[in-house]
């Protein structure tokens, strides 16, 4: 009687869990909505990692300091520009930044592979200033290869001082004068980083595989020092399907976080800024759930493809001074769709709708070419393009010409 009572409590305390957790059926389709009011974080983002769609939103635009989330271009960084068997020798400044750190000494050498596990995991502050002074000769040479990659990655607002996220600012001269600018970003950058690092980046795989280690043990170069780190990343064993993150803290950032979870084929980055200071350094994991129900529960893959391409739109097309069979024959030319890219895509929300609009020629003046392109396809949400489909020609049309009048003229006198 015993073990069937004790069978029944676990029962109940393992369904009582999972509700709590909100990852029930019913929690999912209860949860339609969210309202930035729900959020500690004064700027966060849900994004579509696969398109890099904002889903959801709060203050997304706003500027403000990023803290050790930085971090994630700095690893990014190191793995697509460095060798990772190279050894970083560690200089004086290196050597001087404070904690969290791994407390290196001036002169050390250490595998730049190792460091990045030291950077992510354990978020040392010193080893993220030896990377950069490996890859880019300087801090300073680091930041800017840090600031062209975020342009690359599609930021607007992030500018990079520090490879630690450090609160910095630094006077900038331009066309437009002298300003001072922060270590900065936005929620909707970072989202963006993510989503780079973990989908586009040719080294992604590398990226996860450091980020998802649990533990990591190694030694400097002369084996003379011994080193373990720690994966602070709390949120890989909060949610089925978690694959990455990096938190951030300062006095001037608050608590930040950046993440990934994949699940279903759907892939979610989410951001979040100023979340929090001391003594509430749960929100962020609180905010991030939050987001991650919300994008599971109400976002589905929809492909572009499957759209229906309207029969008015790929219709013959008249063209004018065409060569026909006949003398005062009328000339038409088919349509086709040709698709040079794939179709995207998309997560979307039940009652949102795809916008297909079509632009294409009334027509045409000969000569005409196969495969010429003479209209285009346009697939739109919220007023921004996804994607675009060709519209060519099938065949081709010389213009009428001397030759082929006196040919036509010919034919019909022997044909009387």
């Amino acid at each position: 009687m015993k073990r069937v009572l004790l069978y029944f409590f676990l029962i109940a305390v393992n369904f009582f869990l999972v509700l709590s957790d909100g990852e029930s059926c019913m929690g999912q389709e209860a949860k339609t909505t969210i309202e930035e009011s729900e959020l500690y974080a004064q700027s966060a983002v849900l994004m579509d990692a696969d398109s890099g769609r904002v889903l959801f939103g709060k203050n997304a635009e706003a500027i403000l300091p990023m803290a050790s989330t930085t971090k994630i271009m700095t690893c990014i960084l190191a793995l697509e520009r460095g060798n990772m068997e190279d050894l970083a020798e560690v200089s004086d400044y290196a050597a001087s930044m404070p904690k969290v750190k791994l407390h290196m000494q001036k002169g050390e050498t250490f595998r730049l592979n190792d460091l990045l596990y030291s950077l992510m995991l354990e978020s040392h502050n010193d080893s993220a200033v030896a990377i950069a002074e490996h890859i880019g000769g300087s801090v300073e040479g680091f930041a800017d290869m840090m600031n062209q990659k975020a342009q690359e990655i599609g930021c607007k607002n992030t500018y990079f001082i520090t490879p630690n996220g450090l609160d910095s600012q630094k006077e900038i001269t331009s066309e437009e004068g002298t300003k001072t600018v922060m270590h900065s970003t936005t929620a909707v950058d970072l989202a963006l980083i993510m989503s780079y690092c973990i989908k586009k980046s040719p080294k992604k795989d590398a990226f996860l595989e450091i980020t998802r280690t649990p533990s990591y043990s190694f030694t400097n170069s002369a084996g003379t020092r011994s080193f373990s780190c720690t994966n602070h990343n709390a949120f890989l064993k909060m949610m089925d399907g978690a694959l990455s993150g990096k938190t951030g803290f300062t006095g001037k950032a608050g608590y930040c976080y950046v993440g990934a979870l994949e699940r279903d084929g759907r892939t979610f980055a989410v951001s979040l800024l100023a979340c929090g200071w001391p003594n509430n350094k749960s929100y962020k994991w609180s905010d991030t759930k939050k987001l991650m129900k919300y994008g599971l529960s109400n976002y589905q893959k929809k492909d572009l493809s499957a759209e229906p391409v309207s029969k008015e739109w790929l219709k013959k097309i008249p063209v004018e001074e065409a060569q026909t069979r006949h003398l005062y024959g009328k000339a038409s030319v088919c349509v086709s769709v040709r698709d040079h890219s794939k179709a995207p895509e998309l997560l979307m929300k039940e009652g949102e709708t795809v916008k297909v609009e079509c632009n294409v020629e009334k027509k045409l003046k000969a000569p005409v070419r196969q495969g010429q392109q003479i209209g285009k396809i346009r697939y739109l949400l919220d007023g921004k393009v996804l994607w675009e489909r060709k519209l060519c020609t099938e065949a081709s049309l010389e213009k009428v010409n001397y030759r082929w009048f006196f040919q036509k003229v010919a034919e019909v006198f022997f044909v009387l």
